[in-house]
């Protein structure tokens, strides 16, 4: 397993991103060359600052980055030596059969699609976020690399979220369900409507529409919506759980009594912080294109790392991208004078 780790791009830093690295190495015998790309000096220094002298470490310096101020086109023409295009190249190349970024999303997602193009049969990419309930996960696609979208795209979507939830989170059969505003099969738009037409012709377990409501009371497994919709669900829902921890917090402090009471409740709150960690998968797939390829969050840790780095070689392991190569194609066939 050959892995490429754009180490520029994250809040904290490369030595974050290193540090992450070092416990990916130590806890996955199944990598054989991982690839720290970005500034020769810096990534050096945060090797030995993690005393980190693993031998499967190889570094790939790349003199610019590709920041959160560059508009991500302008930023992948202008910086051809950015850390993020050094990584993809190694994929394309075949160097390298994963990469991981915390950088720049759209540069990230342009830089990916520009030089490994995407499988054939799809014709838009999507990021995948895995998000937990009380009972499952669900997969929120797409969750903002594409913005305009029509139905077929929503329907590759499905096939992807499906393929995902099965090969990495373990779901048989994925139930498969399209973001509107209602669940009658009239409500919606001309887009949701018209791909719950499609993912009706196919062999996807589709429960037909879900609402907002229905994504926390273990419904569905795949949720499907065009970017821009999926990319404002995805925030509400962090910022919600972000207000809702602080606001809890506050409240079990005000007085004693609340306090013995939080105390009495450690182990439940305990047990839903952990259900509720991010860092768990460490970062959402880019799906849709010829290599795998994780956005990390940018504020993600060292342990986000490494799980990033883990989601990633089981997305090789199991063949993904040519278990979706296969599936859209059937799709494609079976639906294109509906499309």
């Amino acid at each position: 397993m050959r892995i490429a780790l754009d180490v520029m791009g994250g809040d904290h830093g490369p030595d974050v991103i290193i540090d992450g690295a070092r416990l990916a190495l130590q806890s996955n015998d199944r990598i054989t060359e991982l690839f720290l790309v970005g500034n020769e000096e810096e990534i050096k220094a945060g090797l030995a600052k993690v005393e980190c002298r693993d031998s499967r470490v190889k570094i790939i310096h790349a003199s610019e980055v590709i920041t959160m101020e560059d508009k991500p086109m302008d930023g992948v023409r202008r910086k051809r030596d950015s850390s993020i295009l050094r990584a993809v190249e190694l994929v394309k190349d075949g160097k390298a059969d994963a990469i991981i970024s915390s950088g720049n999303t759209g540069g990230i997602v342009a830089a990916a699609s520009v030089r490994l193009r995407r499988i054939e049969g799809v014709e838009h990419p999507a990021i995948a976020t895995v998000i937990p309930t009380e009972k499952n996960e669900f997969v929120l696609l797409d969750a903002g690399a594409s913005v305009e979208c029509e139905p077929i795209h929503l329907l590759h979507f499905a096939v992807m979220g499906s393929i995902y939830s099965q090969y990495i989170l373990g779901c048989k059969s994925p139930r498969v369900g399209i973001l509107s505003n209602g669940t009658e099969s009239h409500k919606g738009t001309a887009l949701t409507q018209g791909a719950a037409a499609l993912c009706k012709l196919t062999n996807l377990n589709f429960v037909g529409n879900v609402e907002g409501h229905d994504l926390f009371n273990n419904r569905v497994d795949v949720v499907v919506c065009d970017g821009f919709v999926g990319n404002i669900v995805l925030k509400t829902i962090e910022s919600l759980a972000r207000g809702m921890t602080s606001w809890i917090k506050t409240e079990l402090m005000k007085n004693p009594k609340r306090m013995f009471g939080a105390m009495m409740a450690k182990n439940a709150f305990t047990t839903i912080k952990h259900r509720m960690d991010p860092d768990a998968h460490g970062g959402a797939p880019l799906l849709g294109l010829n290599g795998v390829v994780t956005k990390a969050h940018g504020s993600a840790r060292a342990r986000a790392i490494m799980n990033a780095i883990r989601v990633s070689s089981e997305s090789v392991q199991n063949k993904l991208n040519e278990t979706i190569r296969q599936e859209i194609a059937t799709v494609n066939q079976r639906v294109p004078a509906k499309a």
